[in-house]
């Protein structure tokens, strides 16, 4: 079977591990980059991703890049906790929650592809243009320097991220990505370890919110580089600019921040000391009724983009490439095995775009804002009994990190399979 994956991102590397280790092995990932070099920040995987890596045999190697925390944390705007819980192992998971450089895992991936489907099965330079539907293959069309490439296959994968060229040629109508209002500046900086070290915090609430979460172990001086996400809600930007390596002066989102000066951690302090700060709009796209059309479907942003809101972008393309794999070596034929994935993601990750547009789990701080915007002397006065737990768990059962669910379910390698 030829399978051709449009797409060298997080999502379209873990599909070609995928199909690899399920027995595929004519399988070849083209982009439209002419280098692939590492970009962005840091970025988190939760326990059901890295199950996932883990069982591609890769966990090992993600853990020496990687840093996991054991607790997650949310405070308001005025520096006051009102939930906490431990995550990863300390959660009881068999696996951790890591936070890693995006750049870093993406380049361990493609380290892997190549090692396992040789040299040149990631092919750069080549832009995806159209995918033409027939009744035995489909032919994807791109463009490079040299000039138009046709590839007949048994399988297209548009893994093409939230421009996917594959899905606005079904979706013409669709348009630029939806922005809910809220300006997104990403960095990382050297700063004094906050809390116990292992922490990943999240303060605010819907109009402007801080992230942050070590992406390196502490240092001999008490330092650590943390990676973090401020938000605002502003003016004068829209979806359709939603370029995640645009650098800006941090000047004037220190300001922004002025007056968060908590007593564990100096907000603008961390944002000032960034060596860049990279802005883009929060964005998504409304989910699609259909991601498949002939012998081409869709997957990870091209599928689903979703807000950041409870870190699983990077972890549901990755389970989108290890259910597709699944099928496609179990099903009696590509068309069973496209509608078995499609049922099995589209329903869960339809409803995680509309949780995340909610606030999904970082709900808790919008409540707690609601209920007591000068802040609170005890949590139990803001929230009754029961509230706070109940909210982290219902994304957790959601977006299929459920501890129970997870440690439980069978894996998603097809039997037999073996790199």
């Amino acid at each position: 079977m030829t399978i051709v994956i449009a797409g060298a991102g997080i999502g379209g590397l873990a599909t070609a591990l995928s199909l690899h280790e399920a027995g595929q092995r004519d399988v070849r990932v083209y982009e439209r980059v002419a280098e692939l070099r590492p970009v962005g920040v840091g970025i988190n995987l939760l326990p059901h991703a890295v199950r996932e890596l883990t069982e591609l045999g890769l966990g090992d190697r993600l853990a020496e890049l990687a840093v996991a925390p054991g607790t997650l944390a949310y405070y308001n705007r005025h520096g006051q906790r009102i939930w906490s819980e431990p995550r990863g192992l300390e959660a009881g998971y068999r696996w951790p929650q890591v936070s890693v450089y995006r750049g870093r895992l993406q380049s361990m991936l493609l380290e892997a592809v190549r090692d396992r489907l040789g040299p040149e099965a990631v092919r750069t330079g080549h832009r995806l243009v159209a995918v033409e539907h027939g009744v035995d293959a489909d032919v994807a069309c791109f463009d490079t320097e040299e000039g138009a490439v046709r590839v007949r296959a048994d399988v297209v994968v548009g893994a093409d991220g939230i421009h996917s060229v594959l899905r606005r040629q079904h979706s013409p109508q669709e348009g630029p990505p939806c922005w809910n209002g809220l300006t997104l500046w990403r960095g990382t900086a050297r700063v004094p370890v906050y809390l116990d070290g292992r922490t990943m915090i999240m303060a605010g609430d819907g109009e402007q919110k801080f992230v942050a979460y070590p992406v390196g172990p502490p240092d001999a001086s008490g330092h650590a580089r943390v990676n973090f996400i401020a938000e605002r809600r502003q003016d004068g930007t829209d979806g359709g600019n939603a370029d995640w390596n645009r650098a800006v002066d941090p000047t004037p989102v220190v300001a922004l921040f002025r007056d968060w000066r908590f007593e564990w951690l100096d907000v603008p302090a961390v944002i000032a000391a960034a060596e860049e700060i990279l802005e883009y709009p929060m964005v998504d796209r409304d989910p699609l009724d259909r991601w498949t059309y002939g012998r081409s479907t869709l997957l990870g942003d091209a599928a689903h983009a979703m807000y950041p809101n409870g870190s699983n972008g990077a972890s549901q393309a990755i389970l989108d490439a290890r259910t597709l794999a699944l099928h496609l070596a179990t099903a009696p034929d590509v068309a069973q095995a496209l509608a078995r994935y499609e049922t099995d993601r589209r329903p869960v990750t339809t409803a995680l775009v509309h949780s995340n547009r909610r606030q999904g789990p970082e709900r808790v701080m919008v409540l707690a804002h609601e209920r007591a915007p000068h802040g609170f002397g005890d949590i139990g006065e803001v929230f009754p009994p029961g509230e706070l737990a109940e909210i982290a768990a219902s994304y957790k059962r959601a977006a299929g990190f459920d501890p129970e669910a997870l440690n439980s379910r069978p894996s998603l390698t097809p039997p037999g399979s073996g790199r």
